[in-house]
Order: structure tokens, then sequence, then C-alpha cells
């Protein structure tokens, strides 16, 4: 096999590769054959994760939050992610400014009203009124719930794991590395191997979910501009060619161009948020970040350990519940996705302590999400009709927005957009910044994956790259052929699936972590170069 990587120009482990490549190929045939077959494997899979293993995953994630917050006040807080003499490769600005820029993307501009709309209009809470006050409360505390402390949450334990055990003992850049205190050379054999692969997978999908979603609202957009059909083919199209500038930036090596591009992007999204503060009630939303804080932290307890347990949902029927449709989707998305965000942000978090990088990964995005969905959420519920005096006074247009999101949820932000000056302009601005986040994103999970298969932090070669672009655009594609008039429901159901294995191997970066903290002399923290792996 060793042969066949040298003849094709390869550069990495040809069993994580092959296995990894071989396992998409056959998915993506798979629904090309069967994808009636395909898709209600997947409803079965998840009507069964969602009706006994939804309290695993809304317990998990606050056990991890609760793990992080231990390492980050413990004697362990003074560990350097590195060796032990070294420093933060960036000041802490510029740690903060990237850490700000990985808290913005295709997810905010897609839940920014839709989320909060959503819950305004239908409230997930018992004895909770539609369009009500409480409604409105209660839909920013959801909101920034589902994507502020709890999803970075789900980022930092394995950055922390990447950072501690990559960063710290230069064990290869792999998922099986975070490991190493439990399985010792065997990340080496073929129980690491497993775990590459099934990491690699899990990345894939949650990639091409989130460019699935992505491709989604693009057609949304140029549905509201040009008045197109906003159905499968345009979404496909839409990919296609997403996927295609993806691949000519790595086959173009444009790293500093994306790196430009990606701040330019950041700067548009900041602008429109910008833009709905100034142009909207602004005196209104700025009172409503101060009280936002307020009520997420209030019931933010409440809502972490909320299982909806006395609901009387049935899964096998396609009842999932509130929660098998929210909560649960979103942390089995989210924890695909952390293999992605977790090694970007241990490479930018090197020579940070343990306290540093936890309270500066679950903060400074969280805070940016808050007044994120602060401006967003409330504005859009004004719009749409807060209270029933607002109500009266609209008339025939309160509830409009609901309306428009529940018909299309892609089409939220631009349907919002439709109630500011120069709209068409906005949104037409709003459909580049997810354009450029969607390629862009492509780009990175491409070069992720391909390091996650070489081992090593620098690229390896171009095909490499280009194959798992490729695949991305592939994986995504297929599934929006397979979701066709169900749409996001049928995502739900890929993602929820494939996010359980993935959800099961961060939570054992716990013990390994732990196993890792104890093989430090903190009393020596600052002597020395590297640690011995020998303790473990």
């Amino acid at each position: 096999m060793q042969g066949l990587i040298k003849r094709l120009g390869l550069r990495t482990d040809p069993y994580i590769f092959f296995i990894s490549a071989i396992f998409t190929a056959l998915f993506v045939l798979a629904l090309v054959i069967a994808p009636e077959e395909i898709g209600n494997a997947f409803a079965v899979g998840r009507a069964w994760i969602v009706s006994r293993l939804g309290w695993f995953f809304i317990l998990g994630v606050n056990v991890w939050l609760g793990f992080l917050i231990w390492a980050a006040m413990s004697r362990h807080g003074h560990i350097r992610l590195g060796p032990r003499d070294c420093r933060p490769d960036y000041s802490s600005l510029s740690w903060f400014t990237m850490l700000f820029a990985g808290g913005i993307g295709t997810v905010l501009m897609f839940w920014g009203v839709a989320e909060p709309i959503s819950h305004f209009s239908n409230p997930p809470l018992p004895g909770v009124a539609p369009h009500s006050e409480e409604a409105a409360r209660d839909a920013m505390s959801i909101a920034i719930y589902h994507l502020g402390l709890h999803t970075w949450t789900i980022f930092a334990l394995p950055g922390l794991a990447f950072a501690y055990f990559i960063n710290r003992y230069d064990l290869p850049v792999r998922v099986s590395s975070v490991f190493y205190p439990l399985l010792r050379e065997r990340i080496y054999g073929p129980w690491g191997k497993a775990i590459d692969i099934v990491s690699i997978l899990g990345t894939l999908f949650g990639v091409a979910v989130s460019l699935g979603l992505g491709s989604s609202q693009i057609a949304a957009g140029l549905s509201a501009l040009f008045g197109w059909d906003a159905g499968v083919p345009l979404k496909v199209a839409i990919l296609a060619v997403l996927t295609g500038v993806a691949v000519i930036s790595i086959v173009a090596g444009l790293d500093k161009g994306v790196k430009l591009l990606s701040n330019i992007n950041i700067g548009m999204a900041v602008g429109l948020m910008v833009f709905v503060l100034v142009t909207g009630s602004t005196l209104f939303l700025l009172r409503g970040m101060v009280e936002t804080l307020g009520l997420y932290l209030s019931n933010l307890p409440r809502l972490a350990f909320w299982n909806d347990m006395l609901a009387n949902t049935n899964p096998d029927n396609g009842d999932w519940g509130w929660q098998g449709s929210w909560t649960v989707f979103y942390w089995a998305w989210t924890v695909t996705w952390s293999p992605f965000i977790g090694l970007f942000v241990a490479r930018i978090s090197r020579g940070r302590t343990i306290r540093e990088f936890v309270f500066g990964v679950l903060m400074a995005p969280s805070l940016f999400t808050l007044v994120w969905f602060s401006i967003f959420g409330w504005q859009a519920m004004e719009i749409d009709g807060l209270g029933v005096a607002a109500r009266a006074a609209l008339g025939d247009q309160a509830g409009a927005l609901s309306a428009a999101v529940s018909e299309s949820v892609p089409l939220a932000m631009f349907a919002f957009f439709e109630n500011f000056p120069f709209a068409t302009f906005v949104q037409g601005i709003a459909v580049l910044v997810v354009a450029i986040f969607f390629a862009t994103s492509s780009d990175s999970a491409s070069l992720v994956v391909d390091m996650l298969c070489t081992g090593s932090s620098k690229p390896g070669p171009v095909q490499q790259r280009v194959f798992w672009g490729v695949s991305e655009g592939l994986v995504a594609a297929m599934l929006l052929i397979l979701a066709g008039d169900l749409g996001l429901t049928a995502l739900q159901q890929v993602i929820t699936v494939v996010g359980l294995p993935i959800f099961c191997l961060v939570f054992m970066m716990i013990p390994s972590l732990i196993r890792g903290f104890r093989n430090e002399d903190i009393d020596h923290i600052t002597i020395g170069k590297r640690p011995g792996l020998r303790e473990f």
C-alpha cells in the first residue's frame, strides 16, 4: 500500500486515507442506488437515538462544561499548552480576534433570525402564549443557550485535548493522539486508526450538512432577489459552483488570499449587524443586550438540564419532540465540527495556559453570539409584533415574519431585511457573506481533514486536499438530494446518527486529559522543555 501512495504522489497514512475514502465513496454510491432506503435507515436511527439517548447528549455537554471549569480553576490551570518554556504565539488581542472570527459563520447567519422567531411564534415551554413578552424572553434565552456557552464547550473540550497532547507532547495531529494516556502506543495501531477514521467521517458529514444549509440559504436569498425557484436543482448548482471555487483556492494555494477574504467577510458580517443596530430600533436593541445577558444567566440552569421528559412524543411516528428537533440536533451537529474547530483553536492557542484557554474560548465567542442574537432576534420579534398592543397596531402585517420562517427557515434572514432601507442591496450583501463563508469553510475543512489523515500540521499534496474538497461537495449534494422536500428534517436525521459516535469519543477525552494532568510536575511547570510520555 505504501507503493501505491508513492505512485499517486500522496503523503498520508494509507490505511486512514483509503479506508476513509472508501467509506465516503460507498456512502455516495448508496445514496445514488437506494436513496429511499438510506433515508429510512437514518430516520430509524434518529428515532432510536432521540427516544433513548437524548438525555445523554444534554447531560453530556453539561458534564463537559463542568470539567472545563474545573480544569481551569484547579492547580492544573497553570499548565502551558506547549513546551514548558514556551509563550503564546499571538498577542491577546490577536488571539481574541481569531476566536471572535471563529464565532461567526453560516450558523449565525442561518439561525440569527430563524431561531428566535421560531421559539417566539411556537414557544417550547408549557403555558407560554405565542408572540407574548414571555415567549420573546424565552426565545432569546433558548437561542443563546443553543449557540453560546454550550456550543463553545463542545469546541473547547477537543480543542483543549488537541492543544495539550499535540502542542505539549508533540504527538501527531490526529484525534487518536488525544487518547495516548489510555491507549499508549496502540494509537499507532488498529485502535488509533479506527478512531481517526470515525473522526474524519464525522467531520466530513458535519461539514457537508453545514454546506447543505449554506447552499439552502443562498438559494433562498437568490429567490428573494431574482424570484428563482429555490428548489433542489438550484441548491445543488450553488453547491457545485462554490465547491469549485474552494477547489480552485486549494489548487492555487491562495492561503493569504483566503485569510484576507475571510477577514473582509467577517467585517461584512459585523457591518450587517451594525447596520441593523443603527437603522433599527437602536435604543430598544441596546437595552435588549443588557437585559438578554440577565435572561440568559438566570434561565441557563433550567435550560441546560431541561429534557422535556413530560412531553408525550413518539419518535417512531416522526414526532421527535422539541428537544429531539432542536437541542439534540444542535449538539450532534456541533460535535461533528469539533475536530475541525478544535484543531483550529488548538493551533492558535499554543503557549496559552489551560486557564487562559478555557475562559478565552468559552467567553469571547459566547459574548459575541449574545450580541448578535440580541440585535437580530429582538429586532425580528419587534417587526413580527411583540405583545398584544404591537400586534394590534401592525394589523395584517403582524406575524408576517413568523409566517415566512414557518414556510422556509433559510428565507428568514432575507425576509427580515425586507423591513430595512436599501433592502435589495443588503440582501445581496447577505448572500455574498454566506457564499464566502461557504467557500472558505470548505477550503479550511479540506485542509483539516487532510491533516487528520497525514498527522502533520503541514499541508499535504494538493491532490489530497482536492479529493477531500470534492468529497465534501459530493456528500453535501447527495444529502440535499436525499433531503428533497423534507429539507432540514432529513439533514437532522443524518447528523444525529453520525454525531453519536463522535460524541462518545469526545466524552472519552475527559479521562484521557485527567491522566495527562496527573503526569505533570506542577511544582516545576515552568522548568524544562517537554514533559515525557513514559509516566502515563
